[in-house]
């Protein structure tokens, strides 16, 4: 159910300092945060520091932390608390997943070529320990359902994007974990794009696992990451970092891990990020995330109606905000709209540029940046 919401698009972006100059169109790598998300980690860590010592424990006070947010998460993303995992990064919770499976040599990993780097490194790092790694050919961000059933037939996992960093294309989720379930592969998914741009529900995806984090769209602060691992999925899962967090009895010799996600966890990490993310979920859900999804749409319209079509390397109908775009020279191309106070970013593959458009951008925004196109064109 969308929860009320009392804030609109341009009053969140007027709490964003970032955005009293210049525009911003790079949310696919980092989101500015409003004020009162970065006051939040600061008021914590003032706390935890200042008050906590001499007044209360301050494990506890970091416990009772972590708990809250992994609450305000599973709300968000239709999960239970104890499916969740509160990790630093996207990358941290796709490395987690790999280095909890016992693997052995000749097993096999799929991913698609469109991965980040996030999705392709843990793997690469297991084909030195003779697990194969197959690849996953697609086109303009399209995936070919009967191809990765044919990838994934003998596979004991399957790593993919729900939304691709390249294209911004959605893969279709639910239907891939359906064809690996029905292969006997786990289904682990890299979400990272999708949280505070679009509905998630990991529930409906049916995954095994989903790795996310909260400062792109999210407009939290870095190192305020989240892993959901499906409850029964999780008890066959054994990490190989384990710390007191993970365990349910730090003292227990023989120690057994804690039950659900939690077992990702390790160690005395600093609440304050994920503290700054419960703020930063409540001011996304205060806007409510149909409306940005909405409003996200109209404004990449906006821009890719602007991009002659042989230039354009997204859909022609955005299914996010991510836009990518041909250009004869990405990197020159990015650093002159930066001169010019147009931030964007270069892609390595495609080689191209590519703009991430919010709902706290505006069509100034968009429009300042096709005028700053226009010499590609």
């Amino acid at each position: 159910m969308q929860p009320n919401t009392t804030m609109t698009p341009t009053e969140l972006r007027a709490d964003i300092p970032a955005f009293k100059e210049g525009v911003y169109l790079n949310f696919g790598a980092h989101g500015p945060s409003p004020e009162y998300v970065v006051d939040a980690a600061d008021e914590f860590v003032r706390t935890h520091e200042y008050e906590s010592p001499v007044g209360d424990d301050p494990y506890e006070t970091a416990f009772q932390a972590f708990d809250r947010t992994r609450e305000r998460v599973a709300t968000f993303i239709g999960a239970e608390p104890d499916e969740i995992a509160l990790t630093e990064s996207t990358t941290a919770g796709i490395n987690a997943i790999a280095n909890a499976i016992d693997w052995q040599s000749g097993d096999l990993v799929v991913r698609t070529d469109l991965e980040h780097p996030a999705g392709i490194l843990p793997w690469q790092r297991l084909e030195r320990e003779g697990v194969e790694v197959r690849v996953v050919e697609t086109k303009d961000g399209r995936i070919d359902p009967d191809r990765f059933a044919e990838a994934v037939a003998d596979a004991r996992l399957a790593c993919f994007s729900a939304v691709t960093w390249t294209h911004g294309t959605q893969l279709p989720v639910a239907e891939l974990v359906d064809i690996a379930h029905d292969a006997g592969a786990l289904a682990l998914v890299d979400a990272v794009q999708v949280p505070g741009q679009l509905p998630m529900d990991v529930a409906e995806w049916g995954a095994d696992a989903v790795a996310a984090a909260g400062h792109k769209w999210l407009l939290g602060l870095w190192g305020g990451g989240f892993l959901y691992v499906d409850r029964d999925v999780a008890e066959g899962l054994k990490p190989r970092t384990v710390g007191y967090r993970s365990v349910e009895t730090p003292s227990a010799d023989p120690y057994e891990y804690a039950a659900g996600a939690r077992r990702f966890e390790v160690g005395s990490a600093n609440p304050a990020p994920h503290v700054a993310l419960r703020e930063a979920i409540d001011a996304i859900e205060e806007v409510g995330i149909d409306r940005i999804e909405g409003q996200v749409r109209q404004l990449a319209n906006r821009l890719i109606a602007g991009i002659p079509a042989d230039r354009l390397l997204s859909p022609s109908a955005p299914e996010s905000g991510l836009v990518t775009i041909d250009v004869d020279d990405p990197a020159a191309t990015v650093e002159r709209l930066a001169a010019d106070g147009i931030v964007v970013r270069e892609l390595p593959s495609p080689n191209a540029v590519r703009a991430s458009v919010h709902a706290v951008n505006t069509a100034t925004d968009v429009d300042r940046l096709l005028d700053g196109l226009e010499r590609e064109w």
